[in-house]
């Protein structure tokens, strides 16, 4: 049985067993003291179970019964359960609106195989994904949080961290067959390289004449020659398509090399001062949205691999 056929009665019960009246609980059930009355014994001759005792000299006084006390912290316990489904029904009436901006390859490597998951989670909050690059102004914008990739100090936000990246070249696994196949570093100068310069102004952010020096080999392959790819994502997917070797970005590799689609020919990696961070007005700090978004990002970010 999922629930009691007598829930009013059981309702009536619980009111007077902490006012200990039949008028105050009438008031609050907004019904008769009588009708009150009337469901109490009604309760107890179908449970065959005394609920109160009653004094019979002077001002009638109600007691509970020692039967009536012991079921009555799981009958309140119920009684909460039912009213919090009832409030989250009320809210699923309304929806809100929920405004990210974040950078486009974070977004289709990363962020939306996983959002999902915050939606599950979170059903009341109708995100608004921005994947424009911009550096957007939040209060002209109206942007509830972003994810930003810097050293993690932004003028009037407030920052946490949530993600960093080690490089490492990510190439095609038909690049390790073949003739020029790819055993060493050195065989780099039969490929083509594909340099992905969306960060280039940043000044440390790596490359592949940090990554060749770094292995070893600066000067066995021209690091100048290639192609140039001012987005990350597209970059990966001229690797993928097998066109070059990209330096790839933990981040926004991890699926492709899971799932097969790139692989890792060399074990060198260079590390990176640079992360990515959520951000947000110091005066959203409290707001419900951004707290949920926030925990659940870095729930998220600790999960990693």
């Amino acid at each position: 049985m999922r629930a009691p056929h007598n829930l009013n009665a059981l309702r009536a019960f619980e009111a007077v067993s902490r006012h200990l009246s039949y008028a105050a609980a009438a008031e609050e059930l907004s019904v008769t003291p009588a009708a009150v009355g009337h469901l109490i014994r009604g309760l107890e001759d179908t449970l065959e179970v005394e609920l109160f005792h009653r004094t019979t000299s002077g001002a009638t006084r109600l007691f509970l019964t020692d039967a009536a006390r012991s079921i009555l912290p799981a009958l309140q316990s119920g009684f909460d359960l039912l009213s919090e489904a009832v409030e989250q029904l009320k809210a699923s009436k309304s929806r809100t609106a929920f405004s990210v901006t974040v950078p486009a390859a974070f977004a289709d490597k990363w962020l939306l195989p996983r959002v999902d998951r915050f939606q599950q989670r979170h059903p009341y909050y109708d995100l608004r994904i921005d994947t424009s690059n911009r550096l957007v102004d939040f209060t002209a914008d109206r942007v509830d949080v972003g994810i930003r990739y810097g050293a993690g100090k932004w003028p009037n936000l407030t920052s946490t961290f949530l993600l960093r990246d080690e490089f490492f070249p990510v190439c095609s696994p038909v690049l390790l067959r073949g003739k020029q196949r790819l055993e060493t570093p050195a065989d780099l100068k039969h490929h083509l390289l594909i340099h992905d310069v969306s960060m280039q102004s940043s000044g440390v952010f790596p490359t592949w004449r940090s990554w060749l020096q770094k292995a070893g080999c600066r000067n066995s392959v021209d690091c100048n020659r290639g192609i140039q790819i001012n987005d990350s994502a597209a970059a990966y997917q001229t690797a993928i398509s097998g066109n070059g070797v990209a330096l790839g970005r933990t981040t926004l590799v991890e699926r492709d090399l899971e799932e097969g689609r790139l692989v890792r020919p060399f074990d060198v990696v260079q590390s990176c001062e640079l992360a990515y961070y959520l951000v947000h007005k110091k005066a959203n700090e409290n707001s419900a949205p951004v707290v949920a978004f926030k925990e659940w990002l870095i729930e998220e970010a600790g999960a990693r691999g």
